[in-house]
Parts: structure tokens; C-alpha cells; sequence
């Protein structure tokens, strides 16, 4: 038996259509494997709060071994996985094709799945999972949303928490009074004289795209505009990664196969494929594939999909940008989001800022501990402020005028941990995704 893996990290497809899936014994008896490979290895300790949980049970056993701990407290440990991917991708040494077969987050969700086959799903999650129905909702009182979840409004926050069981403290999305979809009806004028003229792509809003961030969607299309690249924007409805992180795999199936159906007409007439969200981009290329890995669609789909740093530096390296960047002043500190680093396409986000000239960049390679919906949760919010705060110091620390992570939720979540740091140092402006830095080095309001 070799010690580590020295082969690139692979992943099997999920087993979940089987009922041994979902079967308790089997599960535990799984679950029990794995956690011993991570008990004896602990590499894992300092990325999440899920490994010192499982490490504390151990250490606080009869034993001191992981065969006195009660299964039922593994629930603990799933409660604090994030599924970032992060313990997969850049610290285990025995995942796939190594013989110990480690996949800790789809370990996770494989027991959110049986959780949630068992009907253990809380509503407030399941009601916070329905992202299209909430932005659909949200988007037509976006004034009156805004104003209800702002973290000053004590009162509605206070009811929030005791519905939705969100922490009063943790900053929200807002939403947009007019969606992406809707902006998208005016189309930018295409340069045709750019080095990339003649390149297609199709832009999949996701939902926070779409009903939270549309500046993400109209800088990204105006900037490939600037480059030549005819765009078209797209969105038959969420990738389904709210719902994946509740287990409920069969709900994200049926996302998957709707969506890369529509997509295949875009796909077949020459277009790529750009998700504006991270972790959008990582369920089309991997998760879905890995839940239905018999669907051609999907697996066209997940070739033809690009992160949109990474379809920047791609232009730059192939074609060449456009001319017209001016320098942005004062620097800009860059967190890479951890499913953007899941997607192992190196750091693209930094390689697409070092285009500007005279680029001042300082990465951040590091998790921002939010999670997605996870961060935001009652007795979630101040754990993911912990896990953080290595992000938030170096944040002061770097000084620059802007920071920016290609995770919109992970930017906000940042600054609200800079700002409860001791100190007096300014803080940085705050931008959605550093495509909106292109943009303006481009002149385009973003």
C-alpha cells in the first residue's frame, strides 16, 4: 500500500439511484471507514469546523479510538461540512484512484441524501432551497425585500431567525429590482474589429445572477462584447446546488436534465457555455455529470463550459484582448472562491487580473468559511466568522483599494468579517466579481 496518492484526484459517479445508497447499516459502516482514514491522518484539521468536530469526538471517547463514538453524533459532523470540496481537492492524500477511496463531501452527501430520503429536511431549508420561486418573489418587491432583511431592521431580522432560522447578524443577498434576463433584452454593440470576433457564447444567469447580481452577467457580456464575442444570456432555472446541499440529489437530476437540454440548442450552434457563478460552473462541469453520467447532454455541457475567468484568459492566450485597458489605482486584493479552485483550472481569476497593466494583485488562497446558505444560518454564522477570520486579517492587512472574490456571497461575507476586526484601517470597496475591474479598466460602467 503506497502512502498518499500521486495521481490527479478522480471521482466515481454517485451511486444514488441504488437503495444501498440510502441504507443506514451501510452508510454507517461507510461513514465509520473514512473517519478512520481521517482520524489517523488529520491533515484535514484546520479547514472547517466539520474535523476538529469529528477529531473531538474521537479524542473525548472512552477509547480515544473511533469505535466508542455514537453514530448518532455523526450528525454533528455532517452538520458542519460546507461541501467547499477544499478537504477533496487540495489536502487529502488517499482520495481516488488511491486504494483508501476518501471522498469526504460526498460522504456528506450521501448522508444529507438518506437524511433527506427519510423526510429530515427542516422547512425552513427546504423553503430557502426554492431559489427561482424566492427571486421570482423577492425581485418584484426588491425595495421592501431589501429593507426587511437589511441586518439593521432588528425587528424583521429578529422574526427571520425565528422562521428561517437565519442569524440576525449575517449580511443577506439583496436583490435586484430587475433581473439579468430582463437587462440582457438590450444587446451591447460587438466589436468586430477585437482578435476573438467570431466567438459565440451563451451566458447562464444562475439564479443569483439573475435575481441578485445582474452586473456580474451585463459587465461580463460587455467586456466580451469589447472582444468580439457575441453573447446571448440563458436561464431555465438553477443549477441546483441549494437543493444539493440538502441531499436531495433527485430534485438536482431533474434541474440537470431541463437545463442541459436547453443548453445543447446553444451548445449545437457553435456557442460556449459561461456560468457567472462559481459554484454554478462546478456543478455543471462535475456534479452533474457525476449524477447523471449516462445523459448526453449533460456530458456535452460539461465540456462546453467555462468559468468566467477562465474564458477571459482563454481569449487573451488564444486570440489576444482588445486594446483599451487602463490601469486600476490602488491595488486589489483577490480571494479565490473555493469552488472556483474545485474546478482545477488554477488560479484564473489572478492570471485574468494580471492582463491589466501595471495589475497590483494579491491572492487570497484560503476558505472564506461562509458555505453558501450554510454561512448564514443561526449557530452556523459565528463559526463561519471563525473559519474566516485568516481571510478577513489578510484582507486589512493587504491595504488595496478594492478586494473581490469570484464567490459573491464569500466577498460579502469577507467585509463583514473586516469590519469586526479591532482597528482603524479602511476598507477596501467591495466588488460582486473582478470581471466588473475589466470593465472599468475597459471604461464600462460595472
Amino acid at each position: 500500500m503506497r502512502e498518499g496518492s500521486l495521481e490527479a484526484p478522480t471521482r466515481y459517479p454517485l451511486a444514488w439511484r441504488d437503495e444501498d445508497f440510502y441504507d443506514r447499516e451501510k452508510l454507517d459502516a461507510e461513514m465509520r471507514r473514512q473517519f478512520d482514514v481521517c482520524h489517523t491522518c488529520r491533515r484535514c484539521f484546520n479547514l472547517c469546523d466539520s474535523f476538529p468536530t469529528l477529531f473531538d469526538l474521537i479524542d473525548q471517547s472512552p477509547t480515544g479510538e473511533l469505535d466508542k463514538v455514537d453514530s448518532k453524533d455523526f450528525a454533528k459532523v455532517a452538520d458542519a461540512c460546507t461541501l467547499c470540496d477544499m478537504c477533496f481537492m487540495t489536502k487529502c492524500p488517499y482520495v481516488p484512484p488511491h486504494p483508501f477511496n476518501i471522498d469526504f463531501p460526498h460522504l456528506i452527501l450521501r448522508y444529507r441524501a438518506a437524511e433527506a430520503k427519510e423526510g429530515k429536511v427542516s422547512f425552513p431549508d427546504r423553503e430557502l432551497a426554492k431559489t427561482d420561486r424566492n427571486g421570482k418573489l423577492a425581485s418584484a418587491v426588491a425595495p421592501l425585500a431589501n429593507w426587511a432583511t437589511d441586518p439593521g431592521n432588528k425587528r424583521m431580522r429578529g422574526l427571520l431567525e425565528k422562521v428561517a432560522h437565519l442569524d440576525p447578524e449575517a449580511k443577506l443577498p439583496s436583490y435586484a429590482g430587475r433581473t439579468l434576463l430582463a437587462a440582457a433584452k438590450a444587446k451591447p454593440e460587438l466589436n468586430k474589429d477585437a482578435p476573438a470576433f467570431g466567438r459565440k457564447a451563451v451566458l447562464y444567469a444562475t439564479c443569483y445572477g439573475n435575481y441578485n447580481t445582474p452586473q456580474v452577467g451585463l459587465a461580463t457580456r460587455a467586456v466580451l462584447a469589447r472582444n468580439g464575442v457575441e453573447t446571448e444570456v440563458v436561464y431555465p432555472l438553477c443549477c441546483g446546488m441549494p437543493l444539493l446541499e440538502l441531499g436531495k440529489i433527485d430534485e438536482v437530476a431533474k434541474h440537470a436534465e431541463r437545463t442541459a437540454a436547453e443548453l445543447s440548442r446553444w451548445i449545437a450552434q457553435g456557442y460556449d457555455v459561461i456560468a457567472l457563478v462559481p459554484s454554478c460552473a462546478l456543478m455543471l462541469k462535475f456534479e452533474w455529470p457525476l449524477i447523471l453520467p449516462e445523459n448526453a447532454a449533460v456530458k456535452q455541457l460539461a465540456n462546453a463550459t467555462f468559468d468566467i475567468s477562465e474564458y477571459i484568459v482563454s481569449i487573451a492566450r488564444k486570440e489576444g484582448l482588445a486594446p483599451g485597458l487602463s490601469p486600476i489605482k490602488g491595488g486589489v486584493v483577490l480571494h479565490m472562491a473555493c469552488h472556483a479552485r474545485a474546478q482545477n483550472i488554477g488560479q484564473k481569476a489572478a492570471e485574468m487580473l494580471r492582463l491589466l497593466p501595471d495589475a497590483d494583485v494579491t491572492v487570497i488562497e484560503r476558505c472564506s468559511g461562509h458555505g453558501g446558505a450554510w454561512g448564514f444560518k443561526s449557530g452556523h454564522f459565528e463559526v463561519a466568522l471563525k473559519v474566516g477570520r485568516p481571510v478577513a486579517r489578510q484582507v486589512r492587512e493587504a491595504g488595496k483599494t478594492y478586494l473581490a472574490s469570484e464567490c459573491p456571497l464569500a466577498g460579502v461575507h469577507i467585509l463583514q468579517g473586516v469590519e469586526k476586526l479591532d482597528g482603524s484601517a479602511p476598507k477596501p470597496e467591495l466588488l460582486t466579481h473582478p470581471i466588473q475591474l475589466i470593465a472599468r479598466a475597459y471604461g464600462i460602467a460595472a
